[in-house]
């Protein structure tokens, strides 16, 4: 009657707190203390993997805890299989042990449970040879039923806790993706903030682009693979939730023969497809460090966050869709001279930073007002179009055409010097002379400048003055020319002669 009482004094000790790691301290204490054992742990059931993992323990040898069981390998999966405790007098003669420290010499292992359903194992070592006599299972038993409801009963005070911080992370999250139109901005607010609510290691936006994915945001604290921008094949995980449109779940990734190498350190992978107006945009991937990270009851949360994202990554896109139409020349499809105000700066920038040379040309399509006046506004209208599309067509996709006026064009050049920025006015000048315009009977020609950062400026005006100057000369010496920008040291020179 005294070990009764004893023990229901220490289960209602147990039953005193709702806090998970403070239950799981508490039943380990008391099976220590009370049942005099050297080393204890609480394993619990991840019921997805169908593996134990240590989730406490007390006296084990270092590493030993990080194991993951199946259910059925060792005397703990063997409880949890066979539902019952499963014990071992002398572990040395029981294949089926696993150490967890040298000095063990019998183990028991009871099985956490809530009315039929295994939660856990509760594990018992001792360094003496045959250490639990009949009695001692039985009180470890009942006092195991007390400790299972206990655990469940933290564990769902934990998951309503956890449920309550996910509403409230949600909340967050739909006030400030309204108030963030910016995509780019957007995406690395989406990342930030599900990383910061969800408590995992890190977060990835990975958005459709034709046949393949875009990685166009992450945050974190893993190594990335891929830069943001950077292409990756839509296979893997990531591609099978765009495929199907839903939430898969990987939870050992070295299992997955198609795993797609994101960051190195990913253990477990949780992938959401952001779907609005049932139009499939991209994926919404979580990864971890730990196996068995993820668990099914987290998606209807996630896929929560992930439709607001969606929604408001749609919206982005309508409002970078209008900025890019205030940019757009109506005439010939190709970007105006405000954009060319907004990138020219941009350039200068980006070769100043990097070191790197840039270029203006611009060109000038000879004796458009005679061509007009002879065929026609309409036909001179065709005529800027087809020019605007011989140009797009033969830049590279990052340098930038524009229609600056008229019949004027400006082009900007990347990473280019003055040899090579002749060399594609030049082309551009052969291409447009040869050209067949439907319509016009006779050759339309174009008169080009160039001139190149550092060598002709430093700043936005002093590039196009030098580059109309170059225009200029193209114009005075014939038409249907290109002409490089004088060198402003010697025309200084030449100024101060005079």
């Amino acid at each position: 009657m005294q070990k009764i009482a004893i023990l229901y004094d220490a289960s209602q000790a147990v039953l005193s707190t709702f806090d998970l790691d403070e239950v799981l301290q508490q039943i380990l204490r008391i099976a220590r203390d009370y049942f005099h054992l050297q080393n204890v742990a609480i394993l619990m059931l991840d019921k997805e993997m169908q593996d134990l993992h240590v989730r406490s323990q007390i006296g084990w040898d270092d590493g030993n805890d990080e194991v993951r069981l199946p259910v059925g390998t060792g005397l703990t999966g063997a409880a949890a299989k066979q539902k019952r405790p499963i014990y071992a007098p002398d572990v040395s003669q029981d294949s089926r042990y696993v150490t967890s420290t040298k000095t063990t010499r019998s183990e028991l292992a009871v099985p956490l449970m809530v009315r039929d359903e295994v939660v856990g194992v509760l594990d018992c070592q001792s360094e003496n040879l045959d250490h639990f006599d009949k009695e001692t299972i039985d009180l470890l038993t009942l006092f195991s039923t007390q400790a299972s409801m206990a655990l469940q009963n933290a564990r769902l005070y934990s998951l309503e806790r956890r449920r309550a911080s996910q509403l409230e992370a949600i909340n967050t999250i739909a006030q400030q993706m309204t108030a963030v139109l910016g995509l780019k901005e957007l995406l690395s607010k989406v990342c930030l903030l599900i990383q910061e609510a969800f408590h995992v290691s890190h977060v990835s936006v990975l958005l459709k682009e034709e046949e393949e994915l875009v990685l166009r945001a992450h945050h974190g604290t893993f190594t990335a693979r891929y830069p943001e921008g950077g292409r990756l094949p839509a296979g893997g995980l990531f591609g099978q939730a765009v495929a199907t449109g839903k939430t898969l779940i990987e939870n050992i990734v070295s299992q997955d023969p198609d795993h797609i190498v994101l960051y190195p350190e990913t253990q477990a992978r949780m992938c959401i497809p952001l779907v609005s107006f049932g139009q499939t945009l991209g994926v919404l991937a979580l990864d971890s460090a730990k196996a068995g990270a993820f668990h099914a009851s987290d998606t209807q949360s996630l896929e929560s966050v992930a439709d607001i994202c969606a929604t408001a990554i749609q919206n982005a896109h309508y409002v970078e869709r209008v900025k890019q139409l205030a940019y757009i020349d109506g005439l010939t499809g190709i970007f105006n001279r405000r954009f060319f105000e907004m990138r020219i700066a941009e350039e200068i920038e980006r070769a100043r930073r990097f070191g790197s040379g840039m270029a203006v040309i611009m060109v000038d399509i000879d004796q458009f007002k005679r061509l007009n006046d002879e065929f026609g506004h309409l036909l001179g209208d065709e005529v800027l179009r087809q020019v605007s599309s011989l140009f797009h067509q033969q830049l590279r996709k990052f340098d930038v055409v524009c229609r600056y006026g008229g019949e004027e064009f400006a082009i900007l050049l990347s990473q280019t010097n003055p040899q090579h920025a002749l060399a594609v006015a030049e082309k551009l000048r052969r291409l447009v002379e040869t050209w067949q315009f439907p319509g016009v009977p006779r050759p339309v020609t174009i008169s080009a400048g160039v001139a190149t950062y550092p060598d002709h400026g430093s700043t936005r005006d002093e590039l196009v003055k030098a580059s109309d100057a170059g225009l200029y000369a193209a114009k005075q010496a014939g038409r249907n020319r290109v002409f490089l920008a004088p060198d402003p040291q010697r025309s200084t020179a030449q100024g101060a002669g005079k």
